[in-house]
């Protein structure tokens, strides 16, 4: 089975995992209104020289990123090492907000680079609050 994906314009296998970033991506454009420009999924990137697959990016119009997403099959528990993982991944990107989910779960935090922690919301923000 496969699904459809606006942001990379074509079919994906449906995988557990497939599933949740695709539920993110819808999230991210209708309920928060970020254009689906600003969206990237999937992209390979290096860190401490491994390459590493982040699993959803919210641009900022400036190239900066805005919010990253790490999306967990919903049989996957969330746990620290999920956290650390996107943290590690998050020293490279730079991204203001986390965003750590299995499909059931959802945990949003928002960067504190001055104090290199990070703090729990109940939420992102919409797009029309960031601009």
């Amino acid at each position: 089975m496969s699904i459809f994906d606006e942001i990379r314009k074509k079919f994906i296998i449906l995988t557990p995992e497939e599933w949740v970033r695709q539920h993110v991506v819808h999230f991210l454009m209708h309920e928060k209104k970020y254009p689906k420009s600003l969206i990237n999924v999937e992209k390979v990137l290096t860190v401490n020289g491994l390459r590493k697959r982040y699993d959803v990016v919210v641009f900022n119009s400036d190239g900066t990123i805005h919010i990253l997403v790490e999306c967990k099959a919903p049989k996957v528990k969330i746990s620290q090492a999920t956290f650390d993982q996107i943290a590690r991944y998050n020293m490279t990107m730079q991204a203001r907000f986390l965003n750590v989910t299995n499909g059931l779960n959802h945990f949003y935090c928002q960067m504190d680079f001055e104090n290199e922690k990070y703090e729990f919301l109940r939420n992102l923000p919409d797009y029309k609050e960031n601009h």
